[in-house]
């Protein structure tokens, strides 16, 4: 099953991270907790950030030929390829930011070079800067970049900031896919325990994400050719959109920014499929639409899906013409290909 699928191209994993082998010193431009490989062997390091350590890695994170075997093993033929959160830096100055994304992303275009067409590089841009955003934005497709990555927010700024609206405009002029991916979570001891920030507060700056694009008016204002996907299935958007529906027509005086209700927009974004259960899963067709969900997996890290897909698969209620556009044929029509 795996093999066939893989040589038929059947799926597209929308939601997958790099870690490059190494980098520069971007302590000038990052900070003291400036992120750095500690390499502990051929295949394993250590992700730093100032002196703590992140987050342990192999070398699935930067070494094609191992990502392919594990694509092949899962029956998955072509990988979304994006940043690692950590490395967005919009906490720097915009010319800060620009000068590490330059780095990281021409070393995304190295490690999935040896792929070919089967891993498909995504940049990141300096968002709190919109001229410096594009600027970057346009480098990085000229060079065989084929979308961007970005975090859900810049410091206190949500996707409904001018700067953030610009440049998602941009992209949409330029048809460029764009991947939200929540990071920064809220700091509180209460979030220390059972990694509930990965738990709670990803799922929940997912959510706030969507929300803002939506009550913040941004799809009333940025082209319809915008083409956005949320990472982790939207957070728990499909969940409580009859909450936000409620809202807007019983509280317009207080969220009616936008000039429809939230389920107008419906329509209007991607998520990705890596909700880890076939109730979820469902909620997310049923809620988002079929054809606007598409299979992520958030390879390599531990709490992704591994094999990736494998809800889809075996989620009965999907009938086969509803799989293959999750599996594939939605990331095509969103990626271009």
């Amino acid at each position: 099953m795996a093999e066939e699928t893989a040589v038929n191209g059947k799926i597209i994993d929308i939601h997958t991270h790099y870690v490059p082998k190494g980098w520069p010193d971007v302590s000038a431009e990052g900070g003291a907790d400036a992120p750095w490989l500690r390499l502990e062997s051929e295949h394993e390091a250590m992700m730093m950030t100032g002196t703590t350590e992140f987050r342990r890695i192999q070398s699935d994170c930067w070494d094609a030929a191992v990502r392919l075997a594990d694509m092949d093993a899962d029956g998955v033929h072509t990988q979304v390829v994006s940043p690692t959160p950590v490395f967005f830096n919009y906490g720097r100055t915009g010319e800060q930011a620009a000068k590490i994304a330059r780095i990281f992303n021409d070393l995304a275009l190295e490690i999935t070079a040896p792929a070919g067409e089967r891993m498909i590089p995504f940049c990141q841009v300096p968002l709190q800067d919109a001229d410096l955003a594009c600027a970057e934005l346009d480098r990085c497709l000229d060079n065989g970049h084929r979308g961007v990555e970005i975090g859900n927010h810049v410091g206190d700024r949500d996707l409904d900031d001018e700067g953030v609206v610009t440049f998602l405009q941009h992209c949409a002029e330029r048809d460029v896919p764009v991947f939200v991916h929540p990071w920064d979570m809220a700091n509180s001891p209460r979030l220390d325990r059972w990694m509930a920030r990965w738990l709670v507060g990803m799922p929940s700056e997912s959510h706030l994400s969507v929300l803002s694009m939506i009550l913040g008016g941004v799809f009333d204002r940025v082209d319809e050719r915008l083409k956005i996907c949320f990472a982790h299935g939207g957070g728990s958007f499909a969940f409580w959109l009859g909450r936000m529906e409620n809202a807007w027509h019983g509280r317009n005086d207080v969220i009616g920014t936008s000039e429809y209700p939230p389920s107008h927009y419906l329509g209007r974004f991607h998520v990705d499929s890596v909700v880890f259960d076939e109730r979820a899963l469902r909620l997310l067709v049923d809620t988002i639409g079929r054809e606007r969900v598409m299979v992520g997996s958030d390879y390599p890290y531990p709490l992704g899906e591994r094999p990736v897909g494998e809800v889809v698969r075996k989620s009965e209620f999907l009938d086969d013409a509803t799989r293959a556009l999750i599996t594939h044929g939605n990331a095509e029509r969103f990626l271009g290909l």
